[in-house]
């Protein structure tokens, strides 16, 4: 009987002890910004490839700026009809307007959503990115209220926060306005000052939950600008649009790397009220300042980056073309430098990017400007017409 009875004790507590222990959270959702101001044709295979680690599309969909008034964005219905995932249309309200007109916001967003549903689409919720000072979000919290007495009642609505109004004694009455936030913690400091920083979003993303008692999301980067000297002292950003002007650009990229360890820690102690992360922004094959897909999709996965840089060479008739490729699930800067062993050359040349110098035995490519080189891409460096060229003795440098 004591044995039986010391058994029943250590079965129970056993079941007590499970029951304590902490449940494994759920993953975070990943989601997406579409941010294109005009869609293409690349957009449709972007869509498609993106589909199996992104659940929801965060599109674009209307913008308001001093002096150039209302711009819608030109989206493909049909592109995003047929794929389906949960939509939600993002309205963005320059923080340089003077105030939100609360009729004429109303009533271009809601044209905006009748139309959206007329062309067949399905609406998930809307959101509002509008960059408000501290001192004017009591003013933004009225216009949220009345703003949602006029959306239909199965539409959420949540808006883009900035990690300046966690100063705003305001912050929690604004939260309670919406049924989510995403909090912005990429481009909300000085540019000179880089892109993104991993500790300061950290410490935002903490006392974001210990304010906020709604769900809320992350929005990070994906992406890259140059900074150029502007007027006055004061910089200028260039982005997805070329900005014609003079000086020396600085390019800033969010690392994929830091981004991931980042996601990582968010996966494995997600702070309360968590939701997801959501990335700025889809890229498209042909955008010059954003991580490739591939890369993108390796970070929201959590799968371990690396770069794998290699030369391609195609030979007919004696003329080799040279071409570089990344095998890699990690997008890579052009690598500074390339040797080629080589016999019988009598004549080779480089191209853009790249200069080259040429003895009896040897090709040397030395890189002239930065550039990057997606993952899973390729991209041509030169040609040669040699007897022969050795890929076993060919070397490339970092």
């Amino acid at each position: 009987m004591y044995f039986l009875a010391r058994l029943s004790a250590l079965l129970a507590a056993l079941v007590l002890l499970s029951g304590c222990e902490r449940q494994d959270a759920p993953p975070l959702d990943q989601q997406l910004y579409v941010w294109q101001r005009q869609w293409t044709p690349a957009h449709e295979a972007a869509l498609q490839d993106s589909r199996a680690d992104f659940s929801t599309l965060r599109v674009l969909a209307l913008q308001a700026f001093p002096q150039a008034g209302w711009s819608r964005a030109r989206v493909d219905p049909a592109l995003l009809k047929r794929d389906g995932r949960p939509l939600i249309a993002v309205i963005r309200l320059d923080g340089q307007l003077k105030s939100l007109d609360q009729d004429d916001v109303s009533a271009q967003i809601l044209q905006v959503i009748g139309d959206w549903q007329g062309q067949g689409l399905v609406l998930s919720g809307v959101e509002i990115d509008h960059d408000a000072g501290n001192a004017r979000l009591p003013a933004y919290r009225k216009f949220l209220t009345r703003l949602r007495t006029v959306l239909p009642t199965s539409l959420p609505l949540s808006i883009t926060a900035l990690p300046a109004w966690l100063d705003s004694p305001e912050l929690p009455a604004l939260l309670s306005t919406v049924d989510s936030s995403v909090l912005q913690v990429h481009a909300v400091s000085d540019p000179r000052l880089g892109l993104f920083n991993a500790d300061q979003a950290r410490q935002w993303t903490s006392a974001w939950s210990r304010i906020t008692s709604k769900p809320f999301y992350l929005a990070l980067p994906a992406y890259g600008v140059a900074v150029l000297p502007g007027d006055s002292g004061a910089p200028r950003v260039e982005s997805e649009v070329p900005i014609e002007r003079g000086g020396k650009r600085r390019e800033l990229l969010a690392d994929p790397q830091q981004l991931s360890r980042l996601a990582t820690e968010l996966r494995n102690d997600p702070p309360a009220h968590l939701a997801g992360l959501i990335w700025f922004r889809l890229p498209l094959t042909n955008d010059r300042r954003a991580w490739s897909l591939t890369t993108l999709s390796a970070v929201a996965r959590g799968d371990a980056l690396a770069s794998h840089l290699g030369l391609k060479l195609s030979v007919h008739d004696g003329l080799y073309d040279i071409s570089l490729n990344n095998q890699g699930n990690l997008d890579s800067a052009w690598p500074e430098r390339l040797t080629l062993a080589v016999q019988g050359c009598d004549g080779a040349d480089a191209l853009a990017g790249y200069a080259l110098q040429q003895s009896p035995d040897l090709l040397t490519f030395t890189r002239l400007r930065d550039g990057r080189l997606p993952a899973g891409g390729q991209r041509a460096i030169g040609w040669a017409r040699c007897t022969k060229i050795d890929q076993g003795g060919s070397h490339v440098y970092p």
